[in-house]
């Protein structure tokens, strides 16, 4: 006997469509925010624009990638662990950066990387528990 699984509907995703969407959201404002205002945020931050303005464009794509997920668009158990596997280099790479590995910001910089990191871990590690209540492929 053979089961078949029904699609995931909309409903039994919308929490993690709506995690994803808020990643997404918040990718876009970042790396819109990094690149934009890479002619200054380099002297607020003791950032070099050359981290900054790729992180940016980095985060344009990501975020654009994460929204197609969010509007259902190929969103798999695959796909979605990507994501939050994504989330977590980042928070390794951006809690480093805060604590001076690589680079050395000023307390406006730290803040910002850490502040970062930490806001991109809860963030991931609700859309780990999202995933394990999704109804995905």
């Amino acid at each position: 006997m053979t089961t078949r699984t029904a699609p995931a509907t909309a409903s039994a995703t919308w929490p993690l469509r709506l995690l994803l969407g808020t990643d997404a959201a918040t990718c876009l404002a970042a790396g819109a925010l990094l690149t934009a205002a890479s002619p200054w945020l380099p002297g607020l931050l003791a950032l070099p624009a050359a981290l900054l303005v790729p992180a940016g464009v980095f985060l344009l794509g990501f975020g654009a990638w994460l929204a197609l997920l969010a509007s259902g668009r190929g969103l798999t158990r695959a796909a979605v662990r990507a994501a939050i596997a994504v989330n977590a280099v980042w928070v390794v790479a951006t809690g480093a950066l805060g604590l001076g590995v690589l680079v050395d910001p000023n307390g406006f910089g730290t803040a910002f990387l850490l502040v970062q990191a930490a806001a991109v871990a809860g963030l991931a590690a609700l859309e780990a528990v999202a995933l394990g209540r999704a109804d995905l492929a």
